[in-house]
C-alpha cells in the first residue's frame, strides 16, 4: 500500500513544525556551537606546552616563517561566518543579534557536514567599507571568510573588494554557494525531462545576490542569456529600465544580456512559456500563484527556494502542472540549498590552502554534486543529493581542491586519492565527536515535544 496522501491542511501543519520546535529547542540548548579542546591535556603540566612558557617557540617559528601558522595553529581549518544581518533568510534586515541564530546554524553545518571549524561573527554596522575593514583586520586568525546574509547591492562590492585585498579566500555563500547547488539541481532536472540546456527558457524571480550569481553560472554551463528573463521588485529587467544603470550595475549588466524582446510586466509575464523558473525572492507562500505555473511550458521545472517558506508550496505547484519542484527546505523533496555546497567547497579550499574560491571551483562542485545524484539514480523527487549522504562532501571537496590545483591557486598539491582521504578523515571525525558527546550526554537529550506539534 502507498503512503497516505496528506491533506493541504496537514501539509501546512507539517511545514510549520520545524519553526515550532526551534522555539522550544533553541532556548533549551542556548546555542548550537561551542569551543572544545583538540589537544591532549594529561595533567596541568601540559599547559606549559600549550601556553607559557612553551608556546613562545611556535610563536617565534611563525614570526620567522609566517606560513608555519598553518602548522602550529588551527588557522588552516578555521573560518569566520561574517554577517551584518541585513538580508537574513527571507526575513530581510533584522539586525546582527537576530541574525546570530542563523550564523550559529551555519557554523554547525560547517562542522558536522564538512569538518570545518566556523565562528559566527555578526557585525554592528551596515557600512560596507567597515565590513571590509573588519574582515581584513581579523584575517590573521582565520583560514577563510564566509560572508553571509548581506543585502545587495553592497554585498557585491564587499565580496569584490575582499577578493582583491584579502590574503585568505573570501566568498559570499548567498552568491557562490547557492549558485553551485542550484546549477547542480538544474543539470539533473533538465536531464529527467529530456530537454537541452542551450534551448530552455528560464524565468528568474528575484535579482538579489543569489540569482545574480546563478545567472552567470547558468550562462557558463551553456544556457543562452537570450532565453532568460529576470524579475525584481519593480518588474522584468530590460534595457529600457532607467533605474538600473546608476545604482544597480549587476542588474544592468544582466538587463543588457537577457530579455532581448523586452518583455514587460512582472512574475506572470516572465513565467509564461518558461521551461524553468528559479525563484529566490521573498518568503511565501503567495509570491507565485498556481495559475502562473500553469502557463509554463510542458514538463516545467520550478525551483522556489525562498526561506523559511517557498514562494509557492510544492504541492500547489505540482497541482498546477509543474513536473519537478525543488525548494530550499530540508523537509521537502529536492532541497536545493547551499548547505549542500559550502561545507564541501570550503573543505576542499582549506585542504589545498587555495588563495581564493573561483567560479570554476564552484562549477566543479556543482558538476560533482550532480554526478553523485546521478550515480544514485535520478528521480523527479531526487534531482540532487541530500545532506545525510555524507560522501557528497568529500567528493565535492576533491573536485574543488583539484580545480584549485589545476588553476594554480593552491598552496598544497595532492592527488585525488590523497584529497579524498584527508577530507573523509576530517568529516568523519566531526560526526563521530558529535555522536560521542550525544552518547555521553554532554549534549543532553532533547525534551519531549510540546503537544499539538
Amino acid at each position: 500500500m502507498g503512503e497516505k496522501k496528506l491533506t493541504r491542511e496537514e501539509l501546512i501543519k507539517k511545514a510549520e513544525r520545524p519553526g515550532k520546535l526551534a522555539m522550544q529547542l533553541h532556548p533549551f540548548y542556548q546555542g548550537k556551537v561551542e569551543v572544545v579542546p583538540k589537544c591532549i591535556i594529561r595533567d596541568f603540566q601540559d599547559f606549559g606546552i600549550w601556553y607559557t612558557p612553551g608556546v613562545a617557540k611556535p610563536c617565534m617559528d611563525i614570526y620567522n616563517n609566517p606560513d608555519m601558522v598553518f602548522k602550529h595553529t588551527n588557522k588552516a581549518n578555521m573560518i569566520a561566518v561574517v554577517s551584518d544581518g541585513t538580508r537574513v533568510l527571507g526575513l530581510g534586515d533584522i539586525g546582527p543579534e537576530a541574525g546570530l541564530p542563523v550564523m550559529e546554524g551555519k557554523a554547525l553545518l560547517f562542522k558536522y557536514l564538512g569538518g570545518v571549524d566556523a565562528v559566527p561573527v555578526c557585525l554592528d554596522t551596515k557600512d560596507p567599507d567597515k565590513i571590509i575593514e573588519t574582515v581584513l583586520l581579523i584575517q590573521p586568525s582565520f583560514g577563510g571568510i564566509n560572508l553571509e546574509d548581506i543585502s545587495q547591492p553592497k554585498c557585491f562590492y564587499v565580496l569584490e573588494q575582499l577578493r582583491k585585498r584579502a590574503r585568505i579566500p573570501v566568498w559570499h555563500d548567498d552568491q557562490q554557494g547557492t549558485a553551485a547547488v542550484t546549477v547542480a539541481g538544474l543539470i539533473n532536472a533538465v536531464k529527467i525531462v529530456g530537454k537541452k540546456l542551450p534551448e530552455i527558457k528560464v524565468a528568474m524571480i528575484g535579482v538579489g545576490a543569489a540569482n545574480v550569481r546563478i545567472a552567470h553560472l547558468l550562462f557558463d554551463i551553456g544556457i543562452d542569456p537570450k532565453n532568460v528573463i529576470l524579475v525584481d521588485s519593480k518588474g522584468t529587467l530590460h534595457t529600457d529600465r532607467d533605474d538600473l544603470p546608476e545604482r544597480y550595475k549587476e542588474k544592468w549588466e544582466l538587463a543588457q544580456m537577457t530579455n532581448p524582446h523586452k518583455v514587460r510586466g512582472g512574475i506572470p509575464e516572465a513565467m509564461k512559456g518558461a521551461d524553468v523558473c528559479i525563484a529566490l525572492s521573498k518568503s511565501g507562500p503567495g509570491v507565485i500563484e498556481p495559475e502562473w505555473v500553469s502557463t509554463m511550458a510542458k514538463d516545467a521545472i520550478l525551483f522556489t527556494c525562498a526561506n523559511p517558506v517557498p514562494e509557492i508550496f510544492p504541492w500547489d505547484a505540482k497541482d498546477a502542472g509543474a513536473r519537478i519542484v525543488a525548494t530550499g527546505r530540508s523537509d521537502f523533496p529536492n532541497q536545493v540549498n547551499n548547505s549542500l555546497g559550502f561545507p564541501g567547497i570550503f573543505r576542499g579550499t582549506l585542504d589545498v590552502q587555495a588563495k581564493t574560491i573561483t567560479d570554476e571551483m564552484c562549477i566543479a562542485a556543482a558538476l560533482e554534486l550532480a554526478k553523485v545524484a546521478e550515480d544514485n539514480g535520478l528521480r523527479e523527487d531526487y534531482i540532487i543529493p541530500t545532506m545525510d549522504e555524507w560522501e557528497v562532501f568529500p567528493r565535492e571537496a576533491v573536485a574543488v581542491g583539484m580545480k584549485a590545483i589545476e588553476q594554480g591557486i593552491a598552496r598544497i598539491k595532492m592527488s585525488k586519492e590523497e584529497l579524498f582521504k584527508v577530507a573523509e578523515a576530517k568529516i568523519k571525525r566531526a560526526r563521530e565527536e558529535t555522536q560521542l558527546l550525544i552518547n555521553k550526554q554532554f549534549i543532553p537529550p532533547a525534551p519531549p515535544e510540546p503537544e499539538g506539534i
